[in-house]
Parts: C-alpha cells; sequence; structure tokens
C-alpha cells in the first residue's frame, strides 16, 4: 500500500514539475510577445494556458485520490493540502500571463522595450516561479523563503515602472492610453510575483506545518 502511495506521490511531483515549467513557458512569451510588440507570438501563450488549466484539473482528482484512498501521516497530509492550494496559484498565472498577451495589440505596434524596468520585472517574476517549484519538487526550505524574500525585488520593479510612466506622460500626455496599458501588464507582473510568493509559502507549510498566512 505505501509503495502505490509512493508511487502515486513521486507522479504528483512530476505533474507540479510539469505545471511549473508550462507557467515559466507562458511568462517568457508573453514577455518576448511585449518586447517584440507582435501579439502573434503571444498566442502560444493561450495554449499554455489551456494546458495549464487541464494539469490543474489531473493533480486536483489525484491528490482527492491520495486524501481518500490512502491514509496519509500528517507530513505527507501537509505536502498534498499544500500542492493542492498551490495549483490554484500555478493556474492563475497561467491567466495573467494570457491577461499580459491580450493587452498587447493595443499597444498599436509599440514594446514593452520603452520601459526597461517592465523586461527586469518579467525575468524576475520568471525566476520566481521556477524557484517555488523547485523548492517543492526537492523539499528545499531555504530556496522557498529566498523566494518569499525576492518578492520585494519585484516590488521595487514595480514602483520603478510606475515612475518611469509618470515620466513618460509628463513628457508627452499623447503617451497616457500607452502608459496605462504598460502599467496594467506590469501590474499583472507584480501579481504573477505575488502567486509565486504564496507557492513557496505553501512550500514552507509542506516542510514545516506552518503558514505565514496563519501567525498574522
Amino acid at each position: 500500500m505505501r509503495n502505490r502511495f509512493d508511487e502515486q506521490l513521486r507522479q504528483l511531483n512530476s505533474d507540479l514539475a510539469r505545471m511549473g515549467a508550462l507557467c515559466e513557458e507562458a511568462i517568457e512569451i508573453a514577455a518576448k510577445a511585449l518586447i517584440e510588440g507582435d501579439p502573434d507570438i503571444g498566442e502560444k501563450a493561450l495554449k499554455f494556458d489551456r494546458e495549464i488549466d487541464e494539469l490543474e484539473r489531473k493533480i486536483e482528482d489525484l491528490c482527492l485520490r491520495l486524501l481518500l484512498q490512502q491514509q496519509p501521516v500528517a507530513r505527507d497530509l501537509r505536502l498534498i493540502s499544500a500542492a493542492l492550494k498551490m495549483i490554484t496559484d500555478m493556474e492563475r498565472i497561467g491567466d495573467q500571463a494570457t491577461d499580459i498577451v491580450e493587452i498587447i495589440p493595443d499597444l498599436g505596434g509599440r514594446t514593452g522595450g520603452e520601459c526597461a524596468s517592465i523586461q527586469a520585472m518579467s525575468r524576475a517574476t520568471i525566476r520566481m516561479v521556477v524557484e517555488s517549484v523547485d523548492a517543492f519538487i526537492n523539499r528545499d526550505l531555504e530556496l522557498a523563503r529566498s523566494v518569499i524574500k525576492y518578492d520585494d525585488v519585484v516590488d521595487d520593479y514595480f514602483a520603478s515602472v510606475k515612475k518611469n510612466l509618470i515620466k513618460m506622460i509628463e513628457k508627452d500626455s499623447t503617451d497616457g492610453e500607452y502608459a496605462l496599458d504598460l502599467l496594467m501588464i506590469a501590474k499583472y507582473f507584480e501579481r504573477i510575483g505575488d502567486h509565486a510568493t504564496n507557492v513557496a509559502e505553501w512550500v514552507e507549510f509542506a516542510i514545516t506545518g506552518s503558514h505565514e498566512g496563519e501567525e498574522e
């Protein structure tokens, strides 16, 4: 019985790793489409988002079977519970990569390359997503905690984006609509960082039994 349970846990790890990789690819494509000003590139992100949704349902089903068919000890119960929470955040990451792509046609052929802080934000959020999932797969508490701290970096980039866009509007008021679109894109990247932070916090819970949200 335990061998079967361990096999299913390995499948859970594998599916979560795949879901994390799809999230990474979706963000990378959204960022590439933004920097190149090419909505056609972004269409690929929609495909990844659908795959992410399918994996969410598959992982949810696996977790429920593990809970109902097995009798997990406390540590395994925390891990399965954390996985159920994580996939919700990862699904939202896929959605927000799609949200970014959907704004790009509104930029009128202009690109996000005019705001360097957005490019930095995209790289930072990709790092957070990758490392938060790696922390779960490897049960790496220190990596999870470093992801949580790194969210401050993304927040700083977002503050920088806002300042740059305000200057852009002050310089040329006709750039107002373009600047607002870029601000919305930056907000989506910030939210992706928040979801990666949530994933890392659930990794911490899976390992330690303590969740930051419960302590507040």
